[in-house]
């Protein structure tokens, strides 16, 4: 569970800048919700939202990290069954397992910036040896995170 800061600045709706690069798809319907960053399109794309990190659900009789099972909760309530917008950041497309890194959007609400004004996130960069160590949504992100941290909201209050 990597580095993190929130800031909470008006929750909910957050206008997302479009990329139109070589990343695809746009758009998809979710038809599962792996954990509480990473979700499967109808079409069998598996997509990590980009810039932020919730805490692992258990595998293999591993116990899951704190207030991961609720963070795959918040994150099945905003986007199971619905068809979400994906933007990318540059030419990042995928990470190293082919998941592809997109923030998502519904109406033109964030998800990656929700989860992290509610705390059930924090944020995560992962910089490839070939992107500029800059991402679209990173000083907001951070101020988010900042916020959600000094209101301890979600993960930051439950958990140590």
């Amino acid at each position: 569970f990597a580095l993190c800061v929130i800031f909470l600045e008006g929750c909910g709706d957050a206008a997302v800048t479009t990329y139109s690069g070589p990343c695809s798809p746009s758009s998809g319907e979710v038809s599962r919700v792996i954990d509480g960053d990473t979700i499967e399109l109808v079409d069998g794309t598996t997509v990590r939202y980009l810039l932020v990190d919730t805490p692992e659900l258990g595998h293999n009789s591993q116990n899951d990290d704190c207030f991961g099972a609720e963070a795959k909760s918040a994150n099945e309530s905003l986007v199971l069954g619905q068809t979400v917008d994906l933007t990318y950041d540059e030419d990042l497309c995928e990470d190293i397992y082919n998941r592809n890194l997109a923030y998502v959007t519904i109406e033109g609400r964030s998800i990656n910036k929700i989860l992290l004004e509610r705390g059930y996130a924090k944020t995560l960069f992962i910089y490839p040896k070939d992107h500029p160590n800059a991402y679209l949504h990173e000083n907001d992100y951070l101020q988010v995170q900042e916020q959600a941290q000094e209101f301890q909201m979600g993960l930051w209050g439950a958990c140590e």
